[in-house]
């Protein structure tokens, strides 16, 4: 089994997967739809293109750094006119968005070979800008990580729990890693939590998504820990 590990950091990211009218929320780690839109986006596919062969990658996260939930504000005035349903000056519409601030993740992707390497090299020179789940949201280093022989660290040679353990904590300087415990969220059929952002065909065009499986687990960072970007 092959993984491919991403990192996914910046000083904000938003991971909806309940978003309703005026309120935008965020999850506490990325969501599949929103890593699998960032894949397609490193390929150039556009909204219209079916996904199912990324959906079907096994994706599990580790979370580095959790960051911390924040709610910006945001107005949209004469929503009557702009929108065409009606006329006059209309309402004024407060919408609150949640998003995270300072997150840092591990991604892993397990699945074909073949797909995992079209993606590594789309991720090392992406088609479109790359965000972290909003088009605001930029990361702020490579979602690639940097090469290591012999091929990686970001291609592993293992299953995918395996594989987001195969490096050290991606942790800042400064920071302590004694009995640091980070979490990991695994994409297991018989997972004890259900999330609804598992892509179904040209998801993002007609905002089609099934319901999926995870599981959380813990681990403790180890002494071997890598310092990767970051303050």
């Amino acid at each position: 089994m092959t993984t491919l590990l991403l990192r996914l950091t910046g000083p904000m990211q938003a991971w909806g997967t309940e978003s309703r009218f005026e309120y935008r929320d965020t999850g506490t780690e990325p969501s599949k739809s929103g890593v699998v839109g960032l894949c397609a986006a490193a390929l150039g596919w556009p909204r219209t293109q079916p996904v199912d062969d990324l959906a079907q990658l096994k994706m599990g996260t580790r979370v580095d750094h959790p960051g911390a939930i924040r709610v910006d504000f945001h107005t949209a005035q004469n929503v009557a006119r702009v929108s065409g349903k009606g006329s006059g000056e209309g309402k004024t519409v407060v919408s609150r968005r949640a998003y995270l601030a300072d997150a840092d993740f591990l991604v892993g992707l397990q699945g074909d070979l073949r797909l995992l390497e079209m993606l590594e090299a789309a991720l090392t020179s992406p088609k479109w800008p790359l965000f972290l789940g909003r088009k605001s949201f930029p990361p702020s280093l490579p979602v690639r990580l940097p090469d290591a022989p012999p091929r990686g660290p970001g291609m592993v040679d293992a299953p995918l729990e395996v594989a987001l353990l195969s490096i050290g904590w991606l942790r800042r300087a400064g920071s302590d890693a004694s009995g640091v415990r980070l979490r990991v969220v695994l994409e297991d059929e018989m997972g004890e939590a259900v999330k609804y952002d598992q892509p179904i065909g040209a998801a993002f065009a007609d905002r089609t998504f099934s319901p999926r499986r995870t599981r959380t687990t813990f681990v403790t960072a180890g002494v071997d820990v890598a310092i990767i970007g970051g303050d």
